[in-house]
């Protein structure tokens, strides 16, 4: 196995992991609406999902990416690269200036306000709000990997 086969096996292990755990944000979300008793925990839970497997992992792609850049199997200048990469850095900035602290917000006014406080449920759009959007912007970028769009060859 080569260097460059190794870094992507990995990049794709990656990539699975961090995606699938944001995955699962909607369908814990989901589970506590349906009974607030267990909404701290839930979004207690997302954050330990978020900050000790995602996060990492996207960490890890970028760097694992950046790895087989470096080995010149794949051109950085290729537009569908560059357009991931600028895609990238948007969820970076969206996901630390957005979605982490929307989150940690929410967690310190569910305790201290409850489920069904004013300041609780526009956090809880937010969240949501910014969750769909950086979800929309992974599939973009995980197509762009994927299909390398011949026409951004």
């Amino acid at each position: 196995m080569t260097l460059y086969t190794f870094l992507k096996v990995a990049h794709v292990l990656l990539a699975i992991v961090a995606v699938g755990a944001n995955v699962t944000y909607g369908v814990w979300l989901s589970r506590a609406a349906r009974d607030p008793r267990y909404l701290a925990f839930t979004l207690r839970g997302i954050k330990v999902l978020d900050d000790r497997l995602a996060n990492p992992a996207y960490v890890l792609v970028l760097v694992t990416g950046l790895a087989m850049l470096h080995l010149g199997e794949i051109s950085w200048r290729a537009p569908w690269m560059l357009t991931s990469l600028v895609l990238y850095a948007l969820i970076v900035v969206l996901g630390l200036l957005g979605y982490t602290p929307t989150l940690r917000r929410q967690i310190e006014t569910l305790e201290a306000r409850g489920p069904d406080s004013v300041e609780f449920r526009a956090l809880s759009n937010r969240a949501q709000t910014i969750g769909i959007v950086l979800a929309g912007i992974v599939v973009v970028i995980v197509f762009l990997m994927v299909a390398k769009p011949a026409l951004w060859s």
